[in-house]
């Protein structure tokens, strides 16, 4: 799917987010816009999610995207319950997704679920009487992880395309890897760079949609090599629960770890990003460079799961965030304003009456005319 090729879209409002391929560009980009809004204005979405609650049914170890759902509920005036870990819940007792997810759907409005076997969020969907968020199942999918990654591109490098894009690590059971590659594949000029050893290659499934998608990608087993050419460099834990043995695991792991001599010879401008945890694949110095973003990545999370509650409890009025519009011809002046930085977000303008604006954003004032 290319840009210009959209999908008739389905609109969010009580739909479940299983996978992003239901979305469209247009549905994205909306989402990175309010994400983007909530960063700058979060005393005016405190109050949003008043009496709603979500629900995070975490079956695997979380730290990141269960306290970030939890903080962006929390941050927009709901209420949270759930569980951290299956050993807490009734599927020790042999209880299915679909019966819990029947009984939980009674006490909340949304719900979050992390489970270890692939297709579990969509069996809890079906089940389901309210919205779902799959937040990663299996090697599968993680959706809010992906908008997050987006949100942190368009950010810190001002685009979503004609990037050269490095993945690098285990690419086989890289959820956050298949989830990014797809969505990436619908933005124009995206270069994709593989990196990792034959037994952590990009599974089949996820080439097709790249090659169905005309994207641009090749296979490489050296980091060091291509790292001048990136634009971004997204480096992925070597995941331990995932492999059959213990050897398995060890004879693939340490095979990539990104140091500051290797950054050497990468650009000024790269963007690193990594979903988290790391072990060892950074080296813990890197952390003083500035174009090491994954902490600062994390926070992203927080404001695209906001947006996305918000937009599937049909909570995100234009009065709720935007109040204002845009108007043709219409720019901020102020040279310091957030929308000549952030170029994705909207020129935004409160009319005062007069011909006289306001900028949303900043406050300036702006005359227009005639």
């Amino acid at each position: 799917m290319s840009v210009t090729e959209e999908p008739a879209e389905t609109p969010l409002v009580g739909q479940s987010v299983i996978t992003l391929d239901t979305l469209s560009i247009s549905q994205i980009r909306d989402l990175l816009h309010k994400a983007a809004y909530i960063d700058a204005n979060r005393k005016r979405v405190a109050h949003t999610c008043d009496g709603r609650v979500l629900a995070t049914l975490f079956y695997e170890p979380s730290t990141r995207t269960r306290l970030s759902f939890e903080t962006a509920m929390l941050r927009l005036g709901g209420k949270v319950i759930g569980f951290a870990g299956a050993q807490l819940a009734s599927v020790t007792k042999g209880e299915s997704i679909a019966d819990t997810l029947k009984t939980v759907s009674n006490y909340v409005d949304v719900v979050a679920i992390r489970h270890p076997k692939e297709g579990a969020a969509l069996v809890a969907s079906r089940a389901a009487s309210v919205p779902v968020i799959n937040a990663g199942d299996g090697g599968h999918q993680h959706p809010t992880q992906t908008l997050t990654d987006l949100l942190t591109l368009q950010c810190e490098k001002g685009r979503l395309d004609h990037l050269t894009i490095g993945l690098c690590g285990d690419l086989i059971n890289g959820r956050t890897v298949h989830s990014l590659l797809k969505a990436m594949s619908c933005f124009e000029g995206n270069h994709f760079i593989l990196i990792s050893t034959p037994e952590l290659g990009l599974p089949s499934y996820v080439k097709d949609i790249l090659n169905a998608s005309n994207c641009d990608f090749e296979e490489v087993s050296s980091l060091e090599e291509v790292l001048p050419k990136l634009d971004v460099l997204y480096m992925t834990r070597i995941q331990q629960e995932r492999f059959a043995s213990r050897e398995e695991y060890l004879a693939q792991k340490d095979t990539y770890i990104l140091t500051t001599k290797k950054m050497q010879v990468a650009k000024k401008d790269l963007v690193v990003l990594h979903p988290l945890p790391r072990v060892d694949e950074i080296e813990v110095a890197l952390d003083e460079d500035p174009r090491a973003m994954y902490f600062k990545q994390a926070k992203y999370g927080m404001y695209v799961r906001m947006a996305l509650i918000i937009t599937m409890l049909n909570l995100d009025t234009h009065t709720t965030l935007l109040r204002g519009k845009t108007f043709p011809g219409a720019v901020c002046k102020n040279p310091n304003c957030i929308t000549h930085t952030e170029t994705y977000l909207p020129k935004s303008f409160i009319s005062l009456g007069n011909s006289l604006l306001e900028c949303e954003f900043c406050n300036e004032r702006l005359l227009m005319e005639h």
